[in-house]
């Protein structure tokens, strides 16, 4: 434990534990490019000493307050740390299209009331925003299949008005 909610790798037996990050603020949610060389992750980034000490705060209870957050990718052993994001809001639970050029992901970054969430697409250098799902809801944790055909997540859509979440599979079209 760092006191800071950081990455980290390991081999399958939990050997060879590496910190991939070390910078201030919650690291998350990572997933591997398809290739196994690249990270792509949740953090919040706290500026200023309002939010500093806020944060510093939460985590001295083991507490984060997920609502700032935005994507960010690096090599696998943390060098070419770069920012893919800067909507505001929360973005989140990224996942890679197999061509390893596109990331899915989930965003409240267009609501006024922290929700909806719905699911968007950046290219990796962070252009190219494009909105996926436009539901009232909540649509989130995308993941494409490994041939990229394919498309799944999990929405609050269709639950007849319950707080039920389901999982749906939807055909990729490029």
């Amino acid at each position: 434990w760092t006191g800071d909610p950081e990455l980290f790798t390991m081999n399958l037996d939990g050997a060879d534990v590496r910190q991939v990050t070390n910078v201030l603020g919650y690291d998350g949610g990572a997933f591997f490019s398809p290739d196994g060389s690249k990270l792509i992750f949740r953090a919040s980034r706290p500026n200023g000493e309002e939010e500093i000490n806020e944060y510093k705060s939460l985590i001295a209870q083991h507490m984060v307050q997920p609502t700032k957050m935005e994507l960010f990718m690096c090599n696998v052993d943390g060098s070419d740390l770069k920012q893919i994001t800067s909507l505001g809001g929360a973005n989140w639970a990224p996942f890679m299209h197999p061509s390893g050029q596109k990331i899915l992901f989930s965003s409240n970054h267009k609501s006024t009331r922290g929700f909806p969430f719905n699911i968007f697409m950046i290219n990796v250098d962070g252009t190219g925003l494009e909105q996926i799902t436009f539901d009232d809801t909540f649509d989130s944790f995308p993941m494409f299949s490994f041939d990229g055909k394919k498309i799944s997540f999990s929405s609050n859509r269709n639950n007849g008005d319950t707080r039920d979440t389901n999982v749906f599979i939807a055909t990729w079209k490029d």
